[in-house]
């Protein structure tokens, strides 16, 4: 599914009034009548009280405008408090404007902060809000008579329902500008706006229902934003069946190069999950001194001990090693545990570059990149990078509250500035590719922010590659099932408590839900 861009629905908007010849009343009637319709199922009463259409003077209050008269010939008492005066409004919201006095709706001019004291008890009769000041466009911080209004509605405790964006959030970022609605629930027209889907936005935006205006298929083929909102039935094309005479030999070989003291577990993790989504054989290189410790871990894996110096960390030392060990595997996953040793760095870098089969890199493979991103200059291989925000901070030479401001901003950049799959953990995961196109995961919840998620997800996405799915797909087809199998023990657990061990386990079980269409 389509995820936009506020320039990229304009110009959708634009193509299909221009090209297409569709009117921009009939647009505004469309979205109003589903806003209209979405509002009769969520609202079927309103609790004796009347419900009040907050409405901006542009098309957002045009929609306002529209949704008033359906409710009122639904038997819905509707009063609509308009920011500004009836003389202001132009276009086709002041058409749909004129008809709720052709129809008797009570409309009151709100043209300043003085204005909305006086009228302030009226609007504290209102059972619900239907919020249409500001659409998609809003771009400067929200102040005076619009901040009262916004602050007025949060304030009153009443359900909103938002139309199209709450009023006050940027489309494009998900961030409030000085002011915003928080609405129980989100009708937006044609495609999901990306401030709907990324946090805070997500959150103030309440549930999202996106709704059908005659847009035309051809107009957004046309446009071709650049970002998707990940489905099921996009993983389920991703994943592939495995034939009746399938054995070990043919699903793959992973080598996981990871561990270091006091860190066993996170190389350990790796291994199981990507045996867990199904990679025929795994071999976990660790050092020497630390193989012991690793042997009881895996079970099903192999280990390799590979040359330490009795110091229980890679370093150099260990690269002839690697290089017999990855010869003729299917990925090679690097980092999980690996510890932040001068000379593992080294190591890092030198198994970066040399590499003949696709690589995850993680948590200290990440580290040992930062600063020497160069090494990601002209390899022979596919690279699916997987940093959290602060190893994101690390990679970009920034902060990681600068990451969270710009998460979309800073992965695409990241790809496309050298050539890699990017998967930029947290909230809503961002997988970007090198050709500036990305991906929103909406699976995942806030019981994940616990120890070891990141070491399943890299297993998952190697034990996916090993099996043949391109990187590509990989990373989008881990990153879902990870958060689905999370998102099953939240329901079935509890919010928070589960641990990572335990989305390892799910894995298999949220394979099949998505396979089964469940």
């Amino acid at each position: 599914m389509f995820l936009v861009t506020s320039a990229e629905m304009q110009a959708m908007d634009r193509m299909t009034i221009e090209r297409f010849g569709i009117p921009g009343r009939v647009l505004m009637e469309n979205a109003g009548r589903e806003a209209a319709r979405v509002f009769r199922a969520r609202f079927p009463a309103t609790a004796g009280g009347t419900v009040g259409v907050l409405a901006g003077r542009g098309n957002n209050g045009g929609d306002g405008h529209v949704i008033a008269r359906c409710l009122a010939a639904s038997g819905y008492p509707v009063t609509v408090f308009l920011l500004g005066t009836a003389d202001r409004v132009i276009g086709d919201a002041a058409a749909n404007l004129r008809l709720l006095s052709a129809l008797g709706i009570p409309l009151i001019e709100v043209p300043d902060e003085g204005a909305f004291d006086r009228n302030a008890p009226r609007m504290r009769a209102t059972g619900v809000w239907v919020d249409a000041v500001f659409g998609i466009g809003l771009r400067d911080a929200v102040g005076g008579l619009y901040r009262k209004a916004i602050e007025f509605v949060n304030g009153a405790g009443r359900p909103v329902l938002s139309v199209d964006m709450p009023s006050g959030l940027d489309a494009d970022t998900g961030l409030p500008l000085g002011a915003c609605i928080r609405a129980r629930v989100t009708v937006t027209f044609g495609f999901p706006k990306i401030g709907l889907m990324v946090h805070p936005g997500a959150e103030l935006a309440g549930t999202v229902e996106v709704v059908d205006i005659g847009i035309p298929e051809a107009v957004a083929v046309a446009v071709a934003p650049r970002q998707r909102l990940l489905t099921p039935d996009d993983v389920r094309r991703m994943l592939p069946a495995r034939p009746a005479d399938a054995h070990k030999g043919r699903t793959g070989h992973l080598l996981v190069v990871g561990g270091s003291s006091g860190k066993t577990g996170a190389a350990a993790m790796t291994a199981t999950a990507a045996l867990r989504v199904g990679a025929g054989r795994v071999t976990v290189g660790t050092a020497a001194a630390l193989n012991p410790v690793m042997e009881t871990l895996v079970l099903e894996a192999m280990t390799a001990p590979l040359a330490d110096h009795g110091t229980g960390r890679l370093g150099p030392a260990a690269l002839e090693e690697l290089a017999e060990l990855g010869r003729g595997k299917s990925c090679l996953a690097v980092g999980p545990g690996l510890g932040m040793a001068p000379g593992t760095g080294e190591l890092v870098r030198a198994l970066v570059r040399s590499a003949d089969a696709p690589l995850v890199v993680d948590a200290d493979g990440l580290n040992h990149l930062a600063g020497h991103l160069e090494t990601l200059e002209g390899l022979r291989v596919p690279v699916v990078l997987t940093p959290h925000p602060g190893e994101m901070a690390r990679l970009m030479a920034t902060d990681a509250a600068a990451v969270q401001r710009d998460r979309l901003g800073c992965a695409r950049r990241l790809a496309t500035g050298h050539g890699v799959h990017v998967v930029l953990k947290g909230a809503r995961t961002i997988v970007a590719f090198p050709d500036g196109s990305l991906f929103l995961n909406p699976t995942g919840n806030p019981g994940m922010a616990a120890g070891g998620m990141g070491d399943v997800l890299t297993g998952a996405i190697a034990g996916l590659i090993c099996q043949g799915i391109p990187p590509a797909e990989a990373a989008l087809a881990g990153v879902y099932l990870h958060g689905a199998a999370a998102d099953r023990l939240a329901a079935t657990v509890g919010p928070c408590g589960y641990l990572a061990g335990e989305v390892m386990r799910e894995l298999p079980a949220a394979m099949a839900r998505v396979v089964q269409g469940g």
